[in-house]
């Protein structure tokens, strides 16, 4: 057993599949590893929020509240996770507060354990009434601040907002880089920083668009992050997050040791292989190998391929370097 072992968040039942097949895995193809995926060890399930809700009815014609129910049945013990954003809940405008405290009473009562709660601008007034909701019903406030790279976006400026989410009531940070655009030194700086500064866990979230998510991993790890988030191998990767069985391997036997069973992951891949391929020629980004181009148009991985499906449904896919 490790000393200070490396928790993990799985994130293939949500952000993996909302960055390599804009969003269209079922409940149904869900259930049938459930019970398996609950018994990994995994630090929690991401599972909702995001674009599934929206997707869920729009697209799949399912209740996306039916989702936690019919997992949790087969999940009992794993915190189940999700991404909230703030004042905008899950939809696409400011909603009232009195809807968000609602929205979050309802989803805890449903089975909801973590929010990860971020706003596109890092401005925390559209975040803290949804931050304060979570807290008055228990559930686990995870204050995420969305990286990027400009002249204001410093470590210092990081590090300060991380302390203002810390005095709202978080109860870990995440860094979420949602772009890929986090390069591996850079990574290890700003866990530094914070994990000096800010007496809360540390969890990185990162895609691995440019190729340079694994090694990114691998960094904020020797700077001493608490959490990361991977996606089991045959959907993770590309847009999504870096896959799950080579960072377990590689800290085997070191003191980050994550202590999951590589043949348990296994069974894992080999049910969400059938999944992918289930939805390939529909849905599937085309990006399937490093694009270091991501440095530079910076395009979120969860937004990647609902672009790509949206150009194919125009017949205008060969536009996709023009938008």
């Amino acid at each position: 057993m490790s000393s200070n072992p490396l928790k993990i968040t799985d994130t293939s039942l949500r952000d993996a599949h909302q960055s390599l097949l804009a969003t269209r895995m079922s409940t149904g193809s869900m259930l049938p590893i459930a019970e398996k995926l609950g018994q990994v060890g995994y630090w929690s399930l991401e599972m909702w929020g995001g674009a599934t809700f929206d997707s869920a009815m729009r697209f799949l014609q399912e209740d996306p509240w039916e989702r936690i129910t019919a997992l949790r049945k087969y999940i009992p013990d794993t915190p189940f996770q999700m991404l909230l954003r703030g004042q905008n809940i899950l939809g696409y405008r400011h909603y009232p507060d009195d809807i968000v405290e609602r929205f979050v009473k309802a989803s805890i009562e449903r089975g909801i354990n973590v929010f990860r709660i971020f706003d596109a601008l890092n401005d925390t007034r559209n975040m803290a009434w949804a931050i304060e909701c979570v807290k008055k019903y228990g559930g686990h406030v995870q204050g995420a601040l969305c990286y990027t790279i400009s002249p204001v976006h410093s470590i210092d400026a990081f590090v300060e907002l991380g302390k203002e989410l810390r005095d709202l009531g978080s109860d870990s940070i995440c860094i979420k880089d949602m772009a890929a655009i986090c390069t591996p030194y850079a990574a290890y700086d700003l866990v530094k920083r914070l994990k000096a500064e800010i007496d809360l866990p540390i969890h990185f979230h990162t895609h691995d668009t440019s190729g340079l998510g694994l090694t990114t991993l691998v960094k904020a790890v020797e700077a001493g992050v608490d959490i990361v988030d991977t996606a089991i191998s045959t959907i993770g990767g590309g847009t999504a997050q870096p896959p799950t069985e080579p960072l377990v391997a590689l800290l085997q036997g070191t003191d980050r040791d994550t202590g999951l069973d590589l043949g348990m992951l296994q069974d894992i891949a080999a049910h969400f292989k059938t999944v992918r391929q289930q939805h390939l020629s529909q849905f599937e980004t085309g990006i399937t190998s490093a694009d270091i181009r991501v440095l530079l148009y910076q395009l979120p991985g969860g937004m990647l391929s609902n672009l790509v499906s949206q150009l194919r449904q125009q017949g205008a896919e060969d536009r996709y370097e023009d938008v």
